[in-house]
């Protein structure tokens, strides 16, 4: 049977470890009962946006080789911007399909038609602004930049948001997005990246986790009083 002194030292242990874990504890279990009761879609800003955007047909586009290009073509990418065909080519320029024409970057105008295509029709804009750097937990975070910001009227602070080298469409952000995004952290307790699990504090936590739980199984089998009659009879 374990000694006073030992059982003393392990009551301490675990009511100290459950009050150093308990917050963590209280973030994974609320950050998981939000994860179960959320639709990833409405996450996603699935909601804001139309289902299908209209896809523009275009003809009489010109060829690679009449094109202005010394490197080699690795990738193209047929885009439409303001309802003009456009060559995205090797990931970093971009050339009017029909003239040939090198275009640097989309005017605020042209990112608000691209958004349009995606965003439902009964959003109404607040405002525009470029944006030309992130810290690590900026909602844009790991996205092409310089972009531009679009805000909407809406409840939620909804933002959509538009490279500005090729003007592709990138992603939509809002209230429900940011909360999702916070607590994914809390989860994962990267917070820098949010989607690394092998970062040593999650290990550490974990570990010391166990430990809790395991102290406090070896509590209860030390002062059950069932057990201690089950041994009495053993005996």
């Amino acid at each position: 049977m374990v000694n006073r002194k030992t059982a003393k030292w392990i009551r301490k242990a675990h009511r100290y470890l459950g009050i150093f874990l308990g917050i963590q504890f209280l973030m994974w279990t609320i950050s998981g009962m939000y994860f179960s009761w959320t639709d990833i879609d409405e996450i996603h800003g699935d909601h804001f946006k139309k289902e299908a955007p209209l896809k523009t047909t275009f003809n009489n586009l010109l060829g690679t080789s009449q094109l202005a290009i010394k490197e080699p073509i690795q990738s193209l990418e047929l885009l439409e911007i303001a309802n003009e065909p456009y060559y995205w080519i090797n990931d970093a320029q971009l050339y009017n399909a029909r003239t040939g024409q090198r275009k640097n970057g989309i005017t605020k105008e042209e990112a608000q038609q691209v958004a349009n295509r995606y965003m439902l029709d009964d959003l109404e804009i607040a405002k525009i602004q470029l944006v030309d750097s992130v810290g690590p937990h900026h909602e844009y975070r790991g996205r092409p930049l310089p972009a531009y910001e679009i805000s909407y009227e809406t409840p939620q602070n909804l933002k959509a948001y538009v490279a500005v080298e090729n003007g592709a469409f990138q992603t939509v952000r809002h209230r429900d997005w940011r909360w999702f995004d916070f607590l994914w952290m809390t989860h994962t307790m990267d917070y820098q990246g949010r989607d690394n699990f092998n970062t040593l504090l999650l290990r550490a936590f974990s570990l010391l986790g166990l430990i809790t739980v395991l102290s406090g199984f070896v509590l209860w089998y030390i002062s059950s009083p069932s057990i201690r009659k089950l041994k009495k009879k053993i005996k």
